[in-house]
């Protein structure tokens, strides 16, 4: 069972208790993406059981007719047991949503898998050209990775990112990330229809300055939230005409989930708390 904590942050244990979240959201005019929590499987068994419910995710989202896509992370499919076991949950599950016409996003993890994550991201838009990927910000290689995928015609979504990562590889420093979110973001609004997933009203300011600057209409761009996050906000942006989506996870393996995003970082846990009753 969710703590009450976790509650927030989580739109119930089960599929149908986050359909009912997303039907919710599309009332309001407010798109959804659906994720089963869970990563870092231990057996074979375990990934298959997570391919298994992204097809059923699928199916019912093209049931209830939801305005939701999916998204999913490799290491809850077999990345770490099997690149090729992997990459065979990842087709079968993209499969299912080519049948339904439903977008696929790849979220990224810690740098432990990042090239071998954007290496399963390449094969599957081979096949596949309705599938994305996440890239973070606070990661001092992810200018040179949005290029690539921007070049490619890849939709990245852009976050600040949640890991601990050491300071060879990430910025230490809160505005520096901020910094190079910015820079990114209005690299992104060059490309194919990026997601801008942030909270920080400054950052979003910024990114929708970079897009009028680009002259994108703001159908051609998301701003993208989390679920139990700012939810007067997202309101207030529809409002204004902006698209926007917010990442609705559900499942029972909510722990390190929970953890990167109130926990590990003394601003997230004091942005919570200012925005509780948000």
């Amino acid at each position: 069972m969710l703590t009450f904590l976790a509650r927030r942050f989580v739109a119930g244990d089960t599929l149908d208790e986050a359909v009912i979240q997303v039907r919710r959201l599309n009332t309001q005019g407010i798109k959804a993406t659906l994720d089963n929590l869970g990563e870092e499987c231990l057996t074979r068994e375990q990934a298959q059981a997570a391919r298994d419910e992204y097809i059923r995710m699928l199916g019912r989202i093209a049931v209830e007719k939801l305005d939701c896509n999916v998204s999913l992370k490799l290491t809850q499919f077999g990345l770490g047991l099997d690149p090729q076991f992997c990459k065979e949950n990842l087709f079968q599950v993209l499969d299912e949503a080519k049948k339904h016409g439903t977008f696929v996003r790849i979220d990224m993890e810690g740098t432990a898998y990042t090239d071998r994550t954007l290496d399963q991201l390449r094969q599957a838009k081979a096949y596949y050209p309705n599938v994305g990927i996440v890239i973070q910000a606070m990661l001092r290689r992810s200018e040179a990775d949005i290029n690539r995928l921007v070049s490619d015609g890849v939709c990245v979504r852009l976050c600040k990112g949640a890991y601990k990562e050491p300071a060879a590889l990430a910025f230490p420093d809160k505005k520096e990330v901020n910094a190079n979110y910015d820079k990114l973001a209005a690299l992104l609004l060059k490309g194919n229809n990026p997601a801008i997933a942030t909270h920080d009203d400054d950052r979003i300011a910024a990114a929708v300055a970079a897009a009028d600057k680009a002259g994108l209409d703001k159908d051609k761009y998301e701003i993208q939230m989390l679920y139990g996050l700012r939810a007067r906000r997202w309101s207030e942006l529809v409002a204004q005409g902006h698209v926007v989506r917010v990442y609705t996870p559900y499942g029972t393996h909510w722990f390190p989930y929970f953890y990167r995003r109130v926990r590990e970082r003394k601003e997230n846990l004091s942005f919570v708390l200012r925005n509780w009753f948000d």
